[in-house]
């Protein structure tokens, strides 16, 4: 593959990247802004997976990324000694080969583990055996399963269909086992080990045939189910949502990139208060609807909230509480801590004790500036995870001629020394690649590098569950709520809760995502959270036994890295045209990775518009009737690429994405 390579290009991106999968966010932004102001774009990533912390995963994906976490193995093979091909001019920065961005794994299973023989994923091929056994098992990871453009007609039905790429063989071919999951016992202390081959051959399972929908009250979910219904999940290493007026919709909006994803409204926000989880009304009908308030405290909450959507222009109000917190400053607004609740913790969604009145206002004000542009609330969620979006960005970058180049590590940079500037790269085989700028992702520097950046770390936990935190008639309910921290020093924990129709878990399940800043492990973090709100599952339970929390399946936890506040002068002796792309931030939304991103671009092309929309096809004019017909035949290719359907959510119109 490098023999085919070009060896000069104008910006290469060293970091995540895919094709028909997903990359990092920031990464995929630059590269197609890039393209689409006509710079040459090289996007190449050396892991065996795609997208780095921003990947999504099926339900054998993640678990073979487990694994590879388990054994810290190397990710990149060894190349030929890059050393030798340094001149006397030139230094080098070596690049790194190990991932160090996720710390303290830990996976527990609750379900019933009665497991059979020769289970696999519905719509997997059969398992060949020979391929278990390669150089690098992870390397099943990189076939996640993602819908192709058929499948997304089909939302409604939720039928995913059979990925036909050879690299399904791979992931199918998967040992599903290789990553040994914990029953619950009683102190709930066990942890992620390793199985051996022989307990991998007994702990297989078989489909069941029978249907759960035929019978007349709701089965119970094992693992086998989830194993087998595993391509219908699409776990993300990180969990976000996008504000409706945010700038990443913008983005979308404006670059024309919308047409290649869908999206669906956050239904609800909850708060969880006094030990019960309940729906806070943000909305004007929701308001004036709800049962929750007295009268006189609608009043209240709609007086404070329309000042806080002109709260500039009222400078009096807030000018003598600046310097206190948020929480402080609402309590001298005649609001009930009924209210001051709700608008800490569920509207504003801001820290008790470290954000300002400021802080609050804005946070506020944002919150009801996107209020009604889609739906009731002011989130939006993309079908099949939020992977999507920076697969829709790579897809753009390639339409404008971006070269992807996958599983294709580097092992240096090269430095002029008279210069300061990094002239090239060295690939895995040895071929030197020249650009004139280059995007690298923070996690692979080496710690030479690093070795004076601090950085912060996010607690993660990711559930699978039976049913939501909060029952209603509807069973597609998607959720985000804030539980608030108990302890000083302790943080805020955000829990978003996604239905089936998300496209991001099996039928009759939820997939809960769980996140704070970290002050202890992942699990110290959110364990007590999680138990506040599930239950976990028991072998002693009867069928028709009602439990009053939602049963806890399957639970994840691992801390990861935040790089999104680090100074680029942190880093030892980057040269000025090396760019440093962090990882996802602990934010709810995207904002920082299109800030980021936009900056970056600046820097690369100064005088070029920031991923302006493509030209219609219409308009293009050439001179010549070969070029029109290139023009033609290419204004077919990019609309059969298009995976938008005609009846699919469009940003750029609120009434059909509202429903």
């Amino acid at each position: 593959m490098a023999d085919n390579l070009p060896s000069e290009f104008d910006v290469i991106v060293i970091g995540t990247a895919s094709v028909n999968s997903i990359t990092g966010l920031p990464e995929s932004i630059i590269a197609a802004a890039c393209s689409r102001s006509g710079q040459r774009v090289l996007h190449v990533d050396s892991r065996s997976y795609y997208g780095g912390n921003w990947a999504s995963f099926s339900f054998s994906g993640i678990l073979s990324w487990l694994k590879e976490y388990q054994e810290n193995s190397d990710i990149v093979n060894e190349g030929p000694a890059w050393q030798e091909q340094i001149l006397e001019n030139e230094e080098a920065i070596a690049l790194s080969r190990k991932d160090k961005t996720i710390q303290h794994v830990e996976v527990f299973c609750y379900a019933s583990q009665d497991l059979h023989e020769e289970v696999e994923e519905a719509g997997a091929l059969q398992k060949n055996h020979a391929s278990v056994i390669s150089e690098n098992p992870t390397e099943a990871v990189h076939s996640a399963y993602l819908p192709s453009e058929d499948e997304s007609l089909c939302i409604a039905s939720c039928e995913m269909l059979t990925e036909q790429t050879p690299s399904s063989d791979l992931e199918t071919a998967l040992e599903i086992s290789n990553v040994k999951v914990t029953g619950e016992t009683e102190k709930h202390d066990d942890k992620t080990c390793m199985k051996s081959a022989s307990e991998e051959e007994t702990s297989k399972n078989v489909p069941t045939t029978e249907g759960t929908a035929l019978q007349p009250k709701k089965t119970r979910i094992t693992y086998s189910q989830i194993i087998k219904e595993g391509r219908r999940f699409n776990i993300d290493l990180v969990s976000k949502l996008l504000y409706s007026r945010g700038l990443l919709i913008d983005l979308l909006i404006k670059s024309n990139v919308s047409r290649y994803a869908e999206f669906k409204n956050i239904t609800r926000i909850l708060a969880f208060r006094e030990g019960r989880v309940e729906q806070v009304p943000c909305s004007r009908a929701d308001v004036f609807n709800s049962k929750q308030l007295t009268m006189v405290e609608k009043r209240m909450l709609m007086k404070f909230l329309t000042f806080c959507m002109e709260y500039e222009k009222h400078p009096d109000e807030y000018k003598a509480y600046e310097e206190i917190t948020f929480s402080e400053y609402l309590k001298t607004q005649k609001l009930t801590p009924n209210l001051q609740y709700f608008v800490l913790h569920s509207i504003a969604m801001t820290s008790e004790t470290a954000s300002n009145t400021i802080d609050g206002l804005k946070a506020t004000k944002n919150f009801l500036h996107c209020l009604g542009r889609y739906g009731n609330t002011p989130f939006l969620f993309p079908l099949y995870g939020q992977g999507e979006l920076p697969q829709c960005f790579c897809r753009m970058c390639a339409v404008f001629g971006g070269i992807y180049c996958l599983r294709h590590s580097v092992q240096c940079l090269v430095v002029d020394k008279e210069s300061r500037k990094c002239k090239a790269i060295i690939d895995q085989f040895g071929q030197r690649i020249i650009s004139k700028h280059f995007l690298v992702e923070d996690s692979y520097f080496s710690e030479n590098t690093c070795s004076h950046v601090q950085y912060r770390q996010i607690s993660r936990s990711v559930l699978i569950t039976d049913r939501s935190v909060l029952k209603t008639d509807s069973d597609q309910q998607i959720s985000i709520l804030t539980v608030p921290g108990e302890e000083p020093g302790t943080f805020a924990v955000r829990v978003i809760e996604l239905c089936s129709s998300t496209m991001t878990c099996m039928k009759g399940t939820y997939l809960v995502h769980l996140t704070c800043t970290s002050s202890k492990t992942a699990r110290e973090d959110l364990e007590p959270v999680v138990q506040k709100l599930f239950t976990p599952y028991t072998e002693t339970e009867t069928e028709n036994e009602e439990v009053e929390k939602p049963r806890l399946l399957w639970a994840l936890y691992f801390n990861m890295r935040d790089s999104s506040d680090v100074s680029r002068n942190s880093y030892n002796d980057l040269p000025s045209n090396v760019y440093v792309c962090s990882g996802p931030d602990s934010g709810l939304g995207n904002d920082n990775a299109v800030k980021q991103a936009e900056t970056l671009f600046q820097l690369i092309c100064p005088n070029e518009d920031f991923c302006p929309p493509p030209p219609n096809p219409e308009d293009i004019i050439t001179d010549g009737d070969s070029l029109q017909s290139e023009a033609s035949e290419a204004s077919v290719i990019l609309e059969a690429n298009s995976e938008t359907p005609k009846e699919s959510a469009s940003l750029g119109n609120p009434e059909e994405a509202s429903q």
